[in-house]
């Protein structure tokens, strides 16, 4: 940035207090390094005014600009895919993880359920309760074996006989 050290035109330019300063530092720096031998500078503003230009199209960098965002287009879905699929790989693991726990806890359950059947089916705990309810043993001839097959000979208590039907 250069510095208005003298003005062309006049002492009528009025400068900011920030130019001011700036201004004043930068010559006292200049002064340093130049051992007193100061050189003026001008500062002429130069105005232009662009606004009949008009910007020609240009097909190629349009044609560039096409492709380059259908390529950035394309990585960023790529990119989301690949996250999507990420992600949902990660929670079925969460979910796989979930399901062991059940698992677990329903095999403990289960074990513990049988625990408890087979301590109360128990033929010892079984009598015990039945001779504290005033229930004796039975006799042999109360036992009914299911798979013994009766005598032919001995009397039985009841017989059911299908009724046969005869040709007519």
């Amino acid at each position: 940035m250069a510095a208005c050290t003298t003005n062309y035109f006049g002492d009528d330019c009025v400068w900011p207090p920030e130019v001011a300063d700036w201004n004043r530092k930068f010559f006292e720096r200049q002064q340093s390094r130049r051992r007193g031998a100061r050189t003026p500078e001008f500062f002429f503003s130069k105005n232009f005014d662009n606004s009949r230009l008009v910007k020609a199209p240009d097909p190629a960098r349009t044609r560039q600009m096409v492709t380059f965002c259908a390529a950035a287009l394309l990585v960023c879905v790529l990119g989301l895919v690949y996250g999507y699929q990420h992600f949902s790989a990660i929670e079925g693991g969460y979910k796989v993880e979930a399901e062991k726990q059940t698992l677990d806890r329903l095999r403990e359950e289960n074990r513990q359920l049988r625990l408890s059947e087979a301590q109360l089916t128990e033929p010892v705990r079984i009598d015990l309760m039945a001779r504290t309810m005033g229930l004796a043993a039975p006799t042999p001839e109360q036992v009914v074996y299911p798979n013994a097959r009766p005598d032919a000979g001995a009397p039985s208590v009841a017989q059911i006989t299908p009724p046969s039907f005869a040709a007519q």
